[in-house]
């Protein structure tokens, strides 16, 4: 594991309308990670989103199908007593999951499936600040054929 990532197996509950599964609670967030804003996203089978990291925000991301990601980690913080490890698992459909990445973790996932999957993410900052007037708050390492952060 890596410092100060949280992984929750997310519980279904099912009956004859179909399912529901609880996201997000503010008793179950790490103190002073709460949500400013929400998205989902939809990413088509065999494309990945990143690698990149936040220098302040912590992302708390969502994987409840109907796809398959695999996650990637690194944790690039110099101060943490993890700095250099690297997570690789797989989240969705079959094992729905609540990640929770602060600061410095470089991530990445990639649907794995054959059907689209879905991410809804509920990061902690708002993107490109108030009212999108400010720097967005990404180092981007998906472009850089020289990084170590890559997925295989």
């Amino acid at each position: 594991m890596i410092d100060g990532v949280k992984i929750t197996e997310l519980k279904r509950f099912t009956d004859q309308r179909g399912w529901l599964s609880e996201i997000y609670r503010d008793d179950e967030l790490p103190e002073g990670v709460r949500p400013a804003m929400s998205y989902v996203s939809e990413t088509l089978p065999g494309v990945a989103r990143g690698p990149h990291e936040h220098r302040d925000q912590t992302d708390i991301f969502v994987f409840v199908g109907p796809g398959t990601f695999c996650v990637y980690l690194w944790d690039s913080r110099k101060n943490s007593p993890t700095y250099g490890e690297k997570m690789k698992f797989e989240v969705g459909v079959e094992n729905p999951a609540r990640v929770i990445v602060p600061p410095g973790v470089v991530h990445a996932y990639r649907c794995v499936s054959q059907v689209p999957g879905w991410c809804i993410n509920l990061p902690d900052r708002l993107y490109a600040g108030w009212g999108k007037k400010e720097p967005v708050d990404e180092i981007r390492h998906e472009n850089d054929e020289t990084s170590i952060y890559q997925l295989d």
